[in-house]
């Protein structure tokens, strides 16, 4: 017969509250029996006004957390119907919701995400013949009618994997006179033999480098791999000299966005290793060189007509001083533009006149942030907002004018718009919302910043937020992720010139590799006349260059 183990616990005794807490607990069972001395009411009140403090500290704790979550590993979306459905279940109940159409709940069609042909602008054709028929021959299938030649062939796209940086080398032959010795070597194709690297190796690398956020040991690596060397320090030299050739382009970029008409401007921390104190002190005034310690990469985009100009520029001068140093150069006679930039002082840190608009997304964000704390708050705003950025969608799909886009604006964003101003006044004046919560802050932060948020109701060409500046800025963000830092500020200059032409010519739907070697190839041209050589006017120029008709201008 077998005896049964049994396993005893050792007895742990409960864990008393602290004396504090239970002569709380004392407390509240005395109102159960009479009125409470007026100690003992103090300390009472006091202690539920602490827990209500904590209790608001656990809200801007979370909301703090998911911020964090979110600079860490990325927020996937911040699009309204995702945040709301994220955080407010009822939301999805029913399939009309207030401010939805059916377009808005109809789900993406997956695609395959396959490219077409015709989508291969930059690849080599090569035509292949039909080995046995030619138009007009006898079908071989019917033997009675005559084949045609097709106006569209059949395309097939084959993908290759190439070195970033190719090489050839030209072997060129040589022979002696047996008799006298001399020497009768081959003639180098043209252009070959004056210099070994090519103006499309100093493009490649300033586009994998600046462009992309390779670093040069990340590249050199690559290239090993290849069986084509390229050290850093080469690449370096490359960029460098690359730089002193597209300046004047950059020089011209800049003076046409002193004349735009819509200026972004935000900036983002970078590192310079050797930025020198007489460096520091010749780009700020004494009294801010010795307060101000940081380093920042500004971004300013400017907009006019339909020319888009995005520049970068890295030292110890924030965005609002950059742009400040960039309006200098505008003309007298043109109004002042519209500046759009988020709430900090240190974007509006200038001495010139400008028509000053707030980055209605920046404002938007604070409010997904507590989608978790105040769901229903949160989504209203979110919907109402939406309904906005909706109509300038449709405003510019339709290809409305200034005048016309804000007549629309002001139709049917105006009463919404409105209608959010006074749901943000009752939240306050009714103290459906503590002044000092997290939602209440929001709250506050979009009403001092009203006239600013909703000037695109006052002003034609007003933009709603900030976010081409921000999607700029990530050139110098992928950078500074991938090389940490630059180590002078000449080095800073270089990446600055090469960032602003990239993107530039992105924003104006141009490849920059082909524009960095056009700029390159016809230095002479670009430096006599660099307003020709935009990215969007250089492609005419280039045409007019190569068709014999000698540099332009």
């Amino acid at each position: 017969m077998s005896r049964k183990k049994h396993k005893h616990r050792k007895s742990v005794p409960a864990q008393l509250p602290p004396p504090e807490l239970m002569e709380l607990v004392a407390i509240v069972e005395r109102t159960q029996s009479g009125a409470l001395s007026a100690e003992q009411h103090a300390k009472l009140k006091t202690a539920i006004t602490t827990l209500a403090f904590l209790m608001e500290e656990l809200r801007k704790k979370q909301a703090s957390l998911a911020r964090l979550r979110r600079m860490l590993f990325g927020a996937p979306t911040e699009k309204t119907r995702a945040v709301i459905e994220a955080h407010s279940p009822q939301s999805t109940t029913s399939p009309n919701r207030a401010g939805e159409n059916e377009a808005d709940l109809r789900a993406k069609a997956p695609g395959h995400g396959r490219h077409g042909a015709a989508a291969y602008t930059g690849a080599d054709k090569v035509s292949v013949p039909h080995p046995a028929l030619q138009g007009g021959q006898a079908c071989p299938g019917c033997e009675k009618g005559r084949v045609y030649a097709m106006a569209e062939s059949s395309v097939l796209v084959r993908i290759t994997g190439v070195a970033p940086l190719g090489a050839t080398l030209y072997e060129c032959d040589r022979l002696r006179c047996n008799l006298c010795g001399e020497i009768y070597t081959a003639p180098a194709p043209e252009g070959v033999g004056t210099q070994k690297y090519d103006a499309t190796a100093t493009s490649m690398i300033g586009l994998l480098k600046y462009g992309t956020g390779l670093p040069f040991n990340r590249i050199e690596t690559l290239q090993a791999g290849m069986r084509i060397p390229l050290p850093a320090a080469t690449q370096w030299d490359l960029v460098r000299a690359g730089a002193e050739d597209l300046a004047p382009a950059h020089e011209a970029l800049i003076r046409h966005a002193a004349q735009g008409t819509v200026l972004y401007n935000d900036d983002t921390t970078m590192k310079v290793l050797q930025l020198t104190r007489e460096q520091r002190a010749a780009a700020l005034s004494d009294e801010v060189s010795e307060q101000r310690t940081g380093v920042f990469t500004s971004g300013i985009v400017a907009t006019r007509d339909a020319q888009k100009i995005a520049l970068f520029f890295t030292g110890a001068r924030h965005a609002g001083e950059n742009l400040g140093a960039l309006l200098a150069r505008r003309a007298a006679q043109l109004p002042a533009p519209i500046q759009m930039c988020d709430a900090l002082s240190s974007n509006t840190a200038n001495d010139f006149d400008t028509l000053l608009a707030s980055c209605l997304s920046h404002s938007r964000r604070k409010y997904v942030e507590l989608a978790e704390s105040f769901p229903e708050e949160v989504r209203f705003v979110l919907q109402t907002l939406r309904e906005v950025y909706k109509t300038d969608a449709q405003a510019h799909r339709e290809g409305l004018d200034p005048q016309a886009r804000l007549l629309r604006h002001q139709a049917e964003s105006g009463p919404r718009m409105e209608v959010l101003a006074r749901w943000m006044r009752a939240q306050l004046d009714e103290r459906r919302v503590e002044p000092n919560s997290s939602l209440g802050e929001a709250i506050r932060y979009m009403q001092s910043h009203w006239t600013e948020l909703t000037l695109f109701l006052r002003t034609p060409e007003a933009p709603l937020d900030n976010n081409v500046c921000e999607r700029a800025l990530k050139k110098a963000i992928l950078h500074r992720k991938n090389a940490l830092f630059y180590k002078t500020l000449n080095g800073a200059r270089v990446g600055d010139i090469f960032m602003s032409l990239i993107h530039t010519a992105e924003l104006n739907h141009v490849a920059p590799f082909e524009y960095l070697v056009s700029l390159q190839r016809h230095v002479d041209a670009v430096r006599a006349n660099p307003d020709e050589w935009m990215p969007w006017n250089y492609a005419a120029t280039l045409a007019r260059y190569t068709a014999g008709a000698g540099p332009p201008g």
